[in-house]
């Protein structure tokens, strides 16, 4: 139908269930080759990333993505093979066709058009790929991040291809995405017989009220830009499963997610603060996943609004909600950050579906943006 509908086609074909990429990253590179861009891959630990660039001068243009997607769950379940792309009713069907193969197929398919049209650009066009955004994250972007950083190479703007959209294609642009705090809790209590809980201390019962202060705590307003700081509980494990048994100790996997107007470490002593005035004996781990970024208004929000404005008629809203993305690390060198991409409505679901007519919409939008920034 279409150079973008083959090639998301040929990506969604490769089941690179993370962290593998199947080869997609090889096919990326090899089709820009002949348009001067100059391929690098960075590999630690199975994951593959790829950098590749057009042009030495400045500003950058970046757009980053991830080749792999998460696993099938239970294959039965599915209309149709998720690795074998298929077309029902104006919809591509397969494992990534939303999250998010179709994005780099457009953007490919929107350098080469931009490219061909505008071969003496100003700047430089680059694109950042790994096969470790799905997984920990660990060894994907933030790995090309510290050696671009190390040998002074700069992004002056990158959009990440994750699908933002919602109701329809062009309605949403997330410009920034909250931070990620976790703990690991640990409260001390005495085990013993049920029958005799004067001779125990059950950690359930001491963690309750502490717990429920922390539920009901709000943490900060948020701002312009960010809801309140959220507290939630993912999970709780006491007990030997016997039901005459009272527990020795009491676990407890908690996260915030935190707008700018709140730091970790303030986070961090006011938990901290809240279980000590309980009497807790408690040991407490903690994991900072994210740190929050935001970009506000400027060449990158506004040329990107203005693409989707002429190709959708939508005027997008500016989001910071959701999940983490690899932006929080190409935010650390790089001021101007936003994920634009299709409807979400079924990333990681069974029978994930983008719709055919996106397609060329969203390559649009991204040639577009190009030109708003490197043709002026």
């Amino acid at each position: 139908m279409s150079a973008t509908f083959d090639l998301a086609q040929d990506l969604i074909r490769r089941p690179s269930v993370t962290p593998v990429d199947a080869g997609c990253q090889e096919l990326i590179a090899q089709r820009l080759a002949s348009l001067g861009f100059k391929a690098e891959t960075f590999a630690r630990n199975g994951t593959t990333n790829l950098w590749l660039r057009r042009g030495t001068a400045r500003p950058n243009v970046t757009f980053a993505g991830h080749t792999d997607v998460v696993p099938t769950g239970p294959l039965e379940q599915w209309s149709s093979d998720p690795f074998q792309p298929t077309v029902r009713d104006g919809l591509l069907y397969g494992r990534g066709a939303s999250d998010m193969k179709s994005s780099i197929a457009a953007f490919v398919v929107a350098a080469e058009e931009f490219v061909a049209r505008h071969p003496r650009h100003a700047g430089s066009i680059s694109l950042l790929i790994t096969s470790d955004e799905e997984g920990p994250a660990t060894d994907g972007t933030i790995l090309v991040v510290e050696e671009l950083v190390r040998r002074g190479e700069a992004i002056d703007c990158c959009i990440v291809g994750e699908p933002t959209s919602v109701e329809r294609l062009g309605d949403t642009i997330k410009n920034g995405r909250r931070g990620s705090l976790s703990g690991k809790l640990v409260v001390e209590g005495v085990q013993g017989h049920v029958a005799y809980p004067q001779l125990a201390r059950n950690p359930v019962h001491l963690l309750a009220p502490a717990l429920a202060e922390l539920a009901a705590e709000v943490w900060d307003h948020g701002n312009d830009y960010f809801p309140p700081t959220t507290f939630q509980v993912s999970n709780i494990k006491a007990g030997t499963g016997a039901t005459n048994v009272i527990p020795g100790t009491c676990e407890v996997d908690f996260n915030l997610r935190f707008a700018p107007v709140s730091t970790a470490p303030r986070l961090q002593e006011q938990i901290e603060t809240i279980l000590r005035k309980h009497g807790l004996l408690f040991d407490l781990r903690w994991t900072v996943g994210a740190r929050p970024f935001l970009t506000q208004r400027g060449s990158l929000v506004d040329a990107i609004s203005h693409a989707i404005a002429a190709e959708t008629g939508a005027a997008p809203e500016l989001s910071t909600t959701g999940g983490t993305s690899d932006g929080r690390f190409i935010a650390t060198m790089c001021e101007q950050v936003v994920e634009f991409g299709p409807p979400n409505a079924t990333i990681h679901k069974i029978d994930e579906c983008i719709r055919v007519a996106d397609l060329e919409p969203l390559k649009d939008i991204y040639r577009r943006t190009l030109e708003q920034l490197l043709t002026r």
